[in-house]
């Protein structure tokens, strides 16, 4: 799929709009998109996989744009299916993953353990009081005794359309989670049609969000019981019924001390009880041409924010 966009003669903006005409390719296979910026096919790229960084830095012709920001790589556990449905269940899942070693070995360094909210440290109201949940197969073996887990398998639906390595991530996920007593099977999902047949769909899933420049934006968007992409069927029970309230009364609230309060309790509440299990954030990594220069990027999204196209200009 592609998009095609011609500059405005008239656009009001000073020192903005530089290319005479800009040109978007959605190209889903990570491999073609790597070779497209190495062949010169385009100018630049993003969602680089972090196996491939240090292999395109290498390239005379490219640089490495990398920025920290809001995109984190989810694992979904819809609370309105069986077994996630239980409480202890969702956290013996979230106690079993080694979230280092998936940033490790999946971001390969490039991101940040995440602590199952999609909050982060790039956002103004991140809590950073919230204690960090740690790999402990002990405690999860604990949580799945109480939920009675029985042993019998759990399948987690992965493919590399939710983000390069998500396939990878999930057999790491089933091998850290075994040392607990939880068996997972890995259901290979094909790329053609994930997002309209296995996410938001299937009981537990791969996912990525790119997050959002605003805490309000990223509660309402994916968390809020009446949204359409609330991806875990979060809806019930006090601790949604504390949420949603806890969201509108944080948009109406101007004391930014306050604000924070309520921000706080809103990732904790998610963290706790939610069916989010949020491991790392990854960065935005982006391929360029050295003919390509721009100023002070954005971190909330790739491309600058999405804002390449009216920012960046060729040298």
């Amino acid at each position: 799929m592609r998009a095609k966009f011609y500059r405005n003669p008239n656009y009001w903006k000073q020192d903005a709009a530089h290319f005479d005409e800009v040109e978007l390719l959605v190209l889903l296979d990570t491999v073609a998109r790597q070779n497209a910026i190495m062949n010169g096919d385009v100018d630049a790229i993003g969602r680089v996989d972090p196996k491939t960084v240090h292999l395109l830095a290498r390239n005379p012709n490219l640089d490495i744009l990398e920025t920290t920001g809001t995109l984190h790589y989810t694992f979904p556990m819809r609370v309105d299916a069986a077994p996630f449905d239980n409480y202890d269940f969702r956290m013996a899942c979230k106690l079993s993953v080694d979230r280092e070693e998936l940033v490790q070995k999946i971001l390969s360094g490039h991101g940040a353990i995440g602590n199952d909210h999609p909050i982060s440290t790039a956002n103004p109201y991140h809590n950073s009081e919230l204690a960090q949940r740690a790999y402990d197969p002990d405690k999860a073996a604990y949580h799945l005794k109480k939920a009675g887990y029985d042993g019998s398998k759990v399948q987690l639906s992965a493919s590399d359309a939710a983000f390069a390595g998500a396939v990878d991530a999930a057999l790491l996920i089933k091998e850290s989670a075994a040392k607990g007593g939880l068996n997972i099977e890995v259901v290979r999902e094909p790329k053609d049609g994930y997002w309209s047949n296995v996410w938001n769909k299937k009981p537990w899933s791969a996912c990525y969000w790119g997050g959002r420049p605003t805490e309000d934006w990223m509660f309402t968007a994916a968390y809020m019981a009446d949204g359409k992409w609330n991806d875990t069927a979060w809806r019930t029970g006090a601790a949604v019924d504390r949420f949603n309230k806890l969201v509108m009364m944080g948009r109406a609230e101007v004391n930014l001390t306050k604000r924070r309060e309520i921000y706080y309790e809103c990732q904790a509440l998610i963290n706790d009880d939610g069916g989010a299990l949020i491991p790392m954030f990854a960065n935005n990594v982006h391929a360029l041409s050295k003919k390509l220069s721009h100023g002070e990027v954005a971190a909330n999204w790739e491309l600058d924010g999405g804002k390449a196209a009216e920012r960046w200009w060729f040298a």
